[in-house]
């Protein structure tokens, strides 16, 4: 009778402890990549290190922490700079119509000067002196228990962690006004 009961209860219970451990690891993967994508924006804010080599170097000091967690993982990157925390969100319009979205035609502040609305006016780079850098680090790694599979769940994880900080003022910085633009 022992024997019965265990064996019912026994594939419920380790399914659950999976379960929990696989939540337990992403947690402990996601603490490690928030602290290393802080500690390389934070490094990344300081004079010298807006070329491609040095942020490339701060991108494998991240990947380096996370292989500790996490060896069989890829990832991404991005760097986008604004010239005031204002500025990261879409660019302000004209509401003409009232149905609280742009549309084409209405006058919008052309914050990166592209000649184009843009919901994230960002551009591409560790940016200068006083600039907003939005670093943000997406890493993709074989769950800790494959049997995921087995319930139609993706075997792979996908975590993220972005952070905001603003630029040494260790230079000038070009004071861009953005122009007004209509259509």
């Amino acid at each position: 009778m022992t024997i019965v009961e265990f064996a019912l209860v026994a594939p419920v219970m380790l399914l659950l402890l999976m379960g929990l451990f696989d939540l337990c690891y992403r947690a402990y993967a996601q603490s490690i990549l928030t602290g290393a994508v802080q500690a390389a924006g934070r490094r990344g804010t300081l004079e010298g290190n807006s070329s491609t080599t040095a942020t490339a170097a701060l991108d494998e000091a991240v990947i380096r922490q996370m292989r500790a967690v996490a060896n069989n993982l890829t990832w991404s990157s991005s760097r986008k700079f604004y010239r005031s925390y204002s500025n990261i969100s879409a660019e302000p319009f004209d509401d003409a119509n009232h149905n609280n979205q742009y549309d084409p035609g209405e006058c919008y502040s052309d914050i990166n000067n592209n000649n184009r609305w843009d919901t994230d006016p960002g551009n591409s780079g560790q940016g200068g002196a006083n600039d907003i850098t939005v670093y943000t680090m997406t890493v993709t790694y074989p769950r800790l228990f494959p049997l995921t599979g087995f319930m139609g769940l993706p075997t792979t994880q996908e975590i993220s962690a972005s952070t905001r900080l603003k630029n040494q003022p260790y230079g000038s910085q070009a004071a861009d006004a953005p122009e007004t633009r209509c259509g």
